[in-house]
C-alpha cells in the first residue's frame, strides 16, 4: 500500500512492511463509514459483553521483526470522542490456528505502547469568524481575546505538521476571507488575530449561510488532499457569529444540507453571541457541539468550552503498537483489542499476518 510505504519512508525505517490493512479490506480513507471501521465485533468466546466504548479501526500494519500497529478512533456509545487513554488501559488478545478462543497477551511483555500518530494522520481546524459590523463595533476586542485563547488551547504545545489551523472571516460579501492560511504555528495564528482592525470589512451585512457552505467545501478539499497524499485526515469547522444571516444570498436549507451531507470526518462546532442569534439554526450548523454566550464578557468562556471539544476530537485517535509472540509460519491470526475507561469498556477484532515474524521486536 502507498500509505504504508509513505509512512515508513517518512520514519526512515529499514524494517520491511509485510502486511497492511484488514485481511478483507484495503485502507479506506472514508474511515467512519462503518461503526468499527475496518474492524468487526469481538468473538463471543471472550465474553466481554456490550460495548460502552467504540473502537473504530482506521488502518493497521505490521513491521518486521514482529510489531503490530493499529490506528483507531475511540468514542462512546453516543459518538462522543474519548481522549487521554493510556497503553495500560488496553488488553490484547490473540487467537492462532491452534487456539479455540483468544489468549491474553501481556501488555508489559509485548511492550505495548501508544505511539505518536503524526506520520499517518492530519487534523485541521478551520476557525470561521463573523466580522460583520455588529461585531466590529461592539465586541471586537472580546472576540480577539477569545480567539487567541482558542488557538492556545487547541494547538499542541510542540509544533507538528499533523495539527494545523486556518482562520477565515466573513461579512456581507459573497466571499470567505482568509485571515491566516493553515499553520502549525501558534505565534503566526495569534499575530493574525491581533492584526484584526475595525476597518477590516467594507460590507456591514452577514453572509452566515455562505460562510458555512464555503468553509465546509474547504474542509472537504483538505480531506481529499490528504487522501491523495495517502494520509488519513479529519477536520473541524468552528463558526462564530453574533446574529443571523442578513445577506440572504444562500438559503438556510442549503447551509443545513451542506453540513448534514458533509464528509463524516468533519466535525462542526458553532458559537453564538447575544440575543439576536437563532439558537436552533446554530445548533444545526454546529451539529457536533454548540455553545451560546449571553454577552461579550462570556465569549472567552464559550470559546474555551469549544476548544476543549475540538481538542478531544483530535486526541481520540490512537496509534497502538505491540510486539506479537506469533512467529513466521503461524499464518494469519485473529487479534482483539479491549479498552477500559472507568466502568466503560469496548473491544474490536481484526486479523494480521505473522509472515516473517521473529524475536527481537522493540
Amino acid at each position: 500500500m502507498k500509505l504504508i510505504r509513505s509512512f515508513f519512508t517518512i520514519l526512515s525505517l529499514a524494517a520491511l512492511v509485510v502486511s497492511c490493512g484488514n485481511a478483507d479490506n484495503d485502507v479506506d480513507f472514508n474511515f467512519n463509514q462503518g461503526e468499527l471501521g475496518q474492524g468487526k465485533p469481538v468473538d463471543d468466546c471472550l465474553g466481554l459483553g456490550e460495548n460502552d466504548l467504540i473502537l473504530s479501526i482506521q488502518d493497521q500494519f505490521t513491521t518486521l521483526p514482529g510489531k503490530v500497529s493499529i490506528f483507531f478512533k475511540v468514542s462512546d456509545s453516543n459518538g462522543n470522542p474519548v481522549s487521554g487513554l493510556q497503553a495500560n488501559q488496553f488488553t490484547i488478545y490473540e487467537q492462532g490456528r491452534n487456539d479455540d478462543c483468544f489468549n491474553t497477551i501481556s501488555t508489559s511483555e509485548s511492550q505495548a505502547r501508544i505511539s505518536p500518530n503524526s506520520q499517518i494522520f492530519r487534523n485541521n481546524t478551520l476557525l470561521v469568524l463573523d466580522l460583520s459590523n455588529s461585531v466590529l463595533s461592539s465586541s471586537l476586542e472580546e472576540l480577539k481575546s477569545a480567539s487567541i485563547s482558542f488557538v492556545n488551547n487547541v494547538m499542541p504545545a510542540q509544533e507538528t505538521d499533523s495539527y494545523k489551523m486556518a482562520i477565515y472571516w466573513f461579512d456581507g460579501e459573497d466571499k470567505l476571507h482568509l485571515l491566516n492560511p493553515l499553520s502549525r504555528s501558534k505565534t503566526e495564528l495569534i499575530a493574525s488575530i491581533d492584526g484584526i482592525t475595525k476597518d477590516i470589512s467594507t460590507d456591514p451585512s452577514t453572509d452566515l449561510y455562505g460562510a458555512v457552505i464555503k468553509s465546509t467545501n474547504i474542509a472537504e478539499n483538505l480531506l481529499k488532499e490528504s487522501s491523495n497524499d495517502d494520509v488519513i485526515a479529519a477536520a473541524s469547522v468552528v463558526v462564530f457569529t453574533d446574529g443571523t444571516d442578513q445577506a440572504s444570498r444562500y438559503t438556510e436549507q442549503a447551509a443545513i444540507d451542506k453540513v448534514e451531507n458533509a464528509d463524516r470526518n468533519i466535525s462542526f462546532f458553532s458559537i453564538g453571541l447575544g440575543a439576536e442569534i437563532d439558537a436552533d439554526i446554530l445548533s444545526q450548523i454546529g451539529k457536533t457541539f454548540s455553545v451560546f454566550a449571553g454577552n461579550k464578557e462570556e465569549l472567552e468562556t464559550t470559546f474555551n468550552d469549544i476548544s476543549f471539544r475540538v481538542s478531544e476530537q483530535a486526541s481520540s485517535f490512537y496509534l497502538f503498537e505491540y510486539c506479537s509472540p506469533k512467529r513466521d509460519g503461524s499464518g494469519e491470526n485473529n487479534l482483539a483489542i479491549q479498552v477500559k475507561d472507568g466502568n466503560r469498556q469496548g473491544a474490536v477484532q481484526t486479523k494480521f499476518s505473522a509472515k516473517g515474524f521473529t524475536g527481537g521486536c522493540e
